[in-house]
């Protein structure tokens, strides 16, 4: 191995990123294009619900340039945590955005899907054979939590991709996989060194996010060689430094130099980073661990019911004054009201009201330092949720003028207390999940928790 190119279109797939730079970096000729679709950023609604995070034109978008890019150069384009969850919905929705532009470019191409949903029974057996271990903080988990989850996913490393292109893929779609292995896989087996490999792909799967001044999302390319590796940006009006390399390494993670990946960690505690130029960084010195075992995360979602949400804006400086003790007695006394309605058939254990301050502590909570530094207007928040769709619905239309004309001691007449900016004041989001799992699996093959299926398109 002399060099490997690494291109990643983008930080993530619908995001977008400038053809120009995109079509320099095609001319440079990578090995691989790669881009992720996805993350665990947006919470648990996309792996519950199966629903995209991305609108499908900006996605299509992406991937038509993608698709059309590698056709030119005839490289492996993956694309990994599709549908952003990494869910077989999410794959299943790539896998028709991806037919389509093939039918509508003409494109011929062997396809791989690789799935990482998992089945119920197989993660039961794995966790009463002692294979399923915490990561911290972990909920408790039971074979029953496993039962009520919604979908499950198990994060794929560069194995079971490396997998799909050996066995001939020009085209891979992922489920949840990490962000690294899509840059990693095709390096790796080309023979490039462990270290500078996952290392350039830790700062590819964000895209331009390593670069000093960001504009918009952006594509950009690794070149990895034996003992070191270079990154740049493909628009050239943007620049790496090496402190922003540097700084971007320590990005979203637990220890700043320590990196975790299934079957080992990167290793940046000696690495030495230096300006080629006024654009491109030079790094030295990454490495990789390689474990003794592969271990594989579990991503999962339980439903929490079905909720509604009511924003209200409070000028009134009574109730400023008072805030917390007037949200307090509106839910409680509403409590007597939801007994009415339902004739008891509904208790408060059955549903939650929930509200959220912004202009005081709305954004970080009991963390704020300046909550008593309250101005003279905030907005209120509520979420409203049960089990049951109907039975929100009519909670929260109940609720939201129940709330509106809510008493204030200072004042003896009807009071209007909330300023509803829209219309209806009630809004049904439909049904929420929370995540019911954080947890490792240790399998006895790696590729046994992921299903690949080749297709000619």
């Amino acid at each position: 191995m002399t060099e490997i190119r690494i291109l990643s279109a983008s930080g993530q797939i619908g995001s977008g990123f400038m053809e120009s730079s995109f079509a320099r970096g095609i001319s440079l000729e990578p090995h691989v294009i790669a881009c992720d679709g996805g993350s665990t950023d947006a919470g648990p609604i996309h792996l519950g619900s199966g629903k995209p995070h991305f609108s499908r034109p900006g996605v299509k978008r992406d991937m038509r340039l993608m698709m059309l890019g590698r056709n030119q150069i005839n490289v492996p384009l993956i694309v990994g945590s599709c549908g952003f969850a990494g869910g077989d919905a999410g794959v299943d929705w790539m896998l028709d955005i991806t037919k389509e532009i093939a039918r509508e470019e003409g494109l011929k191409f062997r396809l791989a899907t690789v799935r990482s949903e998992q089945d119920k029974e197989y993660l039961k057996r794995r966790y009463r054979e002692g294979r399923i271990t915490p990561l911290h903080p972990a909920p408790p988990i039971s074979e029953a939590i496993i039962d009520r989850s919604a979908h499950i996913v198990g994060m794929m490393g560069h194995g079971p991709i490396e997998d799909a292109v050996e066995k001939g893929a020009d085209i891979v779609l992922c489920g949840r996989s990490t962000d690294t292995a899509l840059f990693a896989a095709v390096p790796l087996m080309k023979g490039a060194p462990a270290g500078p490999v996952w290392h350039a792909a830790k700062i590819l799967e964000c895209g331009t996010a390593c670069v000093v001044t960001r504009r918009r999302p952006d594509s950009i390319m690794a070149w990895v060689r034996e003992d070191h590796f270079d990154i740049e940006p493909m628009d050239l009006d943007s620049r790496c430094s090496p402190q922003s390399v540097a700084s971007h390494t320590m990005y979203e993670n637990d220890d700043p130099f320590l990196i975790p990946e299934p079957d080992g960690t990167i290793d940046c505690r000696g690495c030495r980073y230096e300006a080629i130029d006024d654009r491109a960084v030079r790094v030295y010195g990454s490495q990789f661990i390689k474990s003794d075992r592969l271990t594989i995360k579990l991503e999962g979602t339980e439903s929490v019911g079905y909720q509604a949400i009511i924003i209200g804006g409070v000028r009134e400086p009574y109730i400023l004054r008072h805030l917390d003790e007037w949200l307090d007695a509106m839910r409680n006394r509403f409590a007597a009201r939801v007994q009415e309605i339902f004739g008891g058939r509904v208790g408060p254990n059955d549903y939650s009201i929930h509200a959220r301050v912004y202009g005081r502590d709305g954004v970080m909570g009991k963390l704020e330092p300046l909550a008593h530094e309250i101005g003279h207007e905030v907005c209120i928040l509520f979420t409203l949720t049960t089990p049951d769709e109907s039975t929100t619905d009519a909670m929260a239309k109940t609720f939201a003028h129940f709330a509106l004309h809510y008493p204030i001691p200072e004042w003896s007449g009807l009071i209007s207390g909330l300023a509803f900016p829209m219309g209806p004041a009630n809004v049904n989001i439909g049904e929420v999940f929370r995540f019911n799992l954080n947890h490792v699996v240790t399998p006895e093959h790696p590729l046994e928790m992921f299903r690949t299926e080749l297709m000619e398109v």
